[in-house]
């Protein structure tokens, strides 16, 4: 699993430049593993988040927040409340 994950972490590596990503991937597979990444590397599990909070957290690596928080809550890496006024971080089930 540590190889997968590692030869995971240098092929998101690649979406960025000088620490922001260059693009949000449009291949479900290429962009799963983008979030995965952002989510271990900008949100804690055990933590609530304001929106405002996803937002400036998503904002450090690209510019469309919007795009990659929808994405993240579609994805089950994001929980929303249904008010959409605070979001926490979910486990990834392991497969």
């Amino acid at each position: 699993m540590s190889d997968n994950r590692s030869s995971s972490s240098h092929g998101v590596a690649a979406l960025f430049s000088r620490g922001r990503l260059t693009t949000i991937p449009r291949k479900t597979a290429r962009r799963a593993q983008l979030l995965d990444h952002l989510a271990e590397t900008l949100f804690q599990s055990d933590r609530t988040y304001t929106e405002r909070e996803v937002n400036d957290a998503l904002l450090t690596v690209h510019d469309d927040c919007a795009a990659l928080r929808r994405y993240m809550v579609i994805g089950g890496l994001l929980a929303r409340t249904k008010d959409g006024v605070s979001y926490r971080r979910l486990a990834r089930p392991v497969v």
